[in-house]
């Protein structure tokens, strides 16, 4: 993965730089994206890490143990180093199959803290890296910020009995919330779902995920097109349901000029024996196009970007979505985007000035929508440049992190200043 390329911010004139804990229990900033759980919040720990150092901190990513050639610590970048924690077996494992592993993390945590100089404040990600940290915390009283990334409430209605996370997520995730000093939310849908489950609202604190505004740009390569139908529509992330591919399917039957790209899931050798795929290919089939659907695979980091700028219009119809890292970069890469009102994608995209925000599951919406935009180069042009305009004021990592770092300081400005560190 790729880290941020902004350049180094320092902290305030006057405070001192700090010594962070980021806890992310199965979302390494070193994986391979597209897989199943590799996703967005890999991209934002990596980045947040990143851009967090950029401003004069030591930071040190806490991530789970899965290979066994892995070292105890790598570099991630100056500034940035990623502990890989012995907890449960060291190969890979569905996140859902963590929690019983959550207890050797916690107390991996404790003991490594206790013998070495800890943290001046943990900053844990996703409910179990939460439930670990908490415990930690609680032991040597440390400070402790935690964010959800996505929450069992929302996943569980959309979901229902497909659900798979364990059954104490959300007694779990709400211990957390009650537990810890303040929560970083990356959106107000989420502060609004946490109110429902009686985290005060006043608990947190909205600071969204940010996106690489120099590798994410207007200008740069551009993928190659070929002789493909007159527009390109591009779906990117990971190769889940939930994401809304078969949606994108069923709307390219009525957009016969367009031709839709899905990139994300298996690598490309592996595409034919995936379970997702195969399932989407019926789909499209079925809706007399897959001459026009084509599977890329998981695609490297470094030709996300020239994938983006190929596209006319960039598809998000995520059946829920916790924040959406994928409508940043499109916009960023000055794309117009057609997402469902969902969750972060409500914050990030602005109807009609940067792309089209539609009702969730609603086909008609999305196939009105894009044709909407693919009949239109002028507006194609003008919600890309207002995208480009929109991610540069509010979704850099270098603002993300300015706020990210206001909530540590306000946690530590209410609690007793530790020994200066050397």
């Amino acid at each position: 993965m790729t880290p941020p390329t902004a350049r180094p911010v320092r902290s305030p004139r006057g405070t001192r730089p700090l010594s962070l804990a980021l806890v992310s229990e199965h979302a390494s900033p070193l994986a391979t994206l597209g897989g199943v759980d590799a996703g967005g919040q890999n991209v934002h720990v990596a980045s947040l890490a990143g851009a967090l150092a950029d401003r004069g901190h030591r930071v040190t990513v806490y991530t789970r143990r899965d290979a066994r050639d892995l070292p105890e610590v790598s570099r991630l970048r100056a500034g940035v180093s990623v502990h890989h924690v012995p907890a449960g077996p060291a190969e890979p494992l569905p996140k859902d199959e963590l929690l019983p592993h959550m207890r050797e993390f916690a107390y991996y945590l404790m003991r490594h803290w206790q013998d070495s100089r800890p943290p001046d404040l943990i900053h844990s990600h996703f409910w179990m890296s939460g439930v670990a940290s908490l415990a930690a915390a609680r032991e040597l009283r440390l400070p402790m910020l935690h964010t959800y990334h996505a929450l069992g409430t929302v996943k569980k209605r959309h979901q229902g009995s497909a659900d798979t996370s364990p059954p104490t997520r959300i007694p779990c995730e709400r211990e957390v919330g009650f537990g810890c000093d303040r929560i970083v939310a990356t959106c107000r849908d989420e502060v609004g779902e946490l109110a429902l489950m009686g985290v005060p609202e006043d608990k947190a604190d909205v600071v969204p995920c940010g996106v690489d505004t120099e590798r994410f740009r207007p200008d740069g390569p551009v993928a190659e097109r070929g002789s493909a139908p007159r527009h390109r529509l591009l779906q990117l992330g990971r190769l889940v349901p939930r994401k809304g591919a078969a949606l994108s399917i069923a709307a390219l039957a009525h957009l016969p000029e367009a031709e839709l790209l899905i990139a994300g899931g298996p690598p490309p050798d592996r595409l034919d024996t995936d379970p997702e795929v195969r399932r989407l290919r019926a789909i499209a089939r079925g809706a007399g196009v897959s001459d026009r659907v084509r599977f890329l695979g998981a695609v490297p980091c470094d030709r996300v970007p020239a994938l983006l700028r190929s596209a006319d219009v960039v598809l998000c119809p995520a059946d829920y979505e916790p924040f959406g890292i994928v409508p940043l970069e499109a916009m960023a890469c000055g794309r117009p985007v057609v997402a469902s009102a969902v969750g972060g994608q409500q914050d990030t995209v602005a109807d009609r000035e940067t792309g089209r925000l539609v009702p969730p599951g609603d086909v008609r919406a999305l196939v009105a929508a894009t044709a909407e935009l693919l009949a239109d180069d002028a507006v194609r042009r003008a919600y890309g440049a207002a995208g480009r305009r929109r991610v540069l004021a509010r979704y850099g990592w270098a603002q993300v992190a300015a706020a990210t770092e206001r909530s540590y300081r306000s946690v530590l400005g209410r609690r007793p200043a530790p020994a200066a560190t050397t």
